[in-house]
């Protein structure tokens, strides 16, 4: 066993396009990804179906307001958060499995369980802030990870690195303040949500806890590992994390409709490499939580790369 895989069928019954016509969140991304592991063979690892968080643990992130909020717009039936979000009545349940999953990812990577996980789950919850849900987002399930690493399993720091192409500000807000969180954001500038610049380290206690690297469109693989290289796992290194979380999103894909970063689907492989070694490194788990990616078929076999890195044995990986 290489890893630990974590998805539910809820995850499928979210559809926002019965709100929002043709909306890019579909259903199909996460049957593709299914498809694409089963045809070989789920890569050795081992596939858990995700609990459903508790309320509780989502108001390690949100605020009661806007859990119940959510919960109440779902059981009416549904509809338009903002002009990009939208919810079903199954949309509820379908978050509490996503956010549940990152928490069991967590538990049992800190139990040791395995080295690696992944959440092939939806909704997305980057873009998640607090007392808001926005970009597709109900619930962070990143940031609820995070927060059941340190609240529950003992870790006393986190490393969140969010490649993702829009800039997960959620997270970051759901972290400003804390130094015990360490997040860093590689995205495309000037894209949704329109945060993010370089100049934002933080606030208070957690100033120079975040790292965003805004990159411009068009950019290519050469300028995201070097970022990586020279600032981002240097900086984690030094950090020290217990628990190592990546944002994985896959919309810096030149396929993807929704972006214009130039990533391959071997540019994620790299990526995930260099966090696999990193965390060899500084004996830390890593679990991935899926964020973005709008072509199915290249979503899929985005993750598949990306699994397929973090499950090689250490001594194969890059180094950092």
């Amino acid at each position: 066993m290489k890893g630990l895989f974590f998805d539910h069928p809820a995850c499928l019954e979210h559809d926002p396009s019965a709100h929002i016509e043709a909306h890019p969140d579909t259903p199909e991304r996460l049957l593709a990804i299914e498809r694409e592991l089963e045809a070989c063979d789920w890569l050795g690892w081992e596939r858990r179906r995700a609990p459903a968080a508790g309320e509780a643990l989502l108001e390690l992130v949100h605020t009661a307001r806007h859990v119940l909020a959510i919960r109440a717009l779902c059981e009416s039936g549904g509809g338009e958060i903002d002009p990009d979000t939208a919810v079903g009545e199954a949309s509820y349940l379908a978050a509490l499995h996503a956010a549940g999953a990152g928490a069991e990812m967590v538990r049992a990577l800190t139990r040791g369980e395995a080295q690696v996980g992944f959440c092939g789950v939806r909704p997305s919850g980057h873009h998640a802030e607090p007392g808001r849900a926005m970009g597709f987002c109900l619930f962070n399930n990143v940031a609820v990870a995070a927060e059941v690493a340190i609240g529950e399993c003992g870790a006393e720091r986190v490393f969140i690195l969010d490649w993702d192409v829009h800039h997960g500000n959620g997270t970051a807000e759901a972290f400003r303040y804390r130094k015990d969180v360490l997040f860093a954001s590689i995205h495309q500038a000037n894209l949704f949500p329109g945060t993010g610049p370089a100049s934002d380290t933080g606030s208070g206690d957690g100033e120079g806890y975040t790292i965003n690297l805004p990159v411009s469109a068009g950019s290519e693989e050469g300028q995201w590992l070097e970022l990586l290289d020279r600032v981002v796992l240097p900086a984690a290194r030094t950090f020290e994390p217990d628990v190592i979380l990546v944002s994985a999103g896959f919309d810096g894909h030149y396929a993807d409709p929704l972006a214009g970063v130039l990533l391959q689907t071997s540019s994620f492989a790299r990526m995930a490499r260099r966090v696999r070694k990193l965390g060899h490194t500084v004996g830390a788990p890593v679990g991935a939580v899926l964020e973005g990616g709008y072509d199915p078929a290249v979503l899929a076999g985005c993750v598949v790369a990306t699994m397929d890195a973090l499950g090689e044995e250490p001594a194969r990986v890059e180094p950092v």
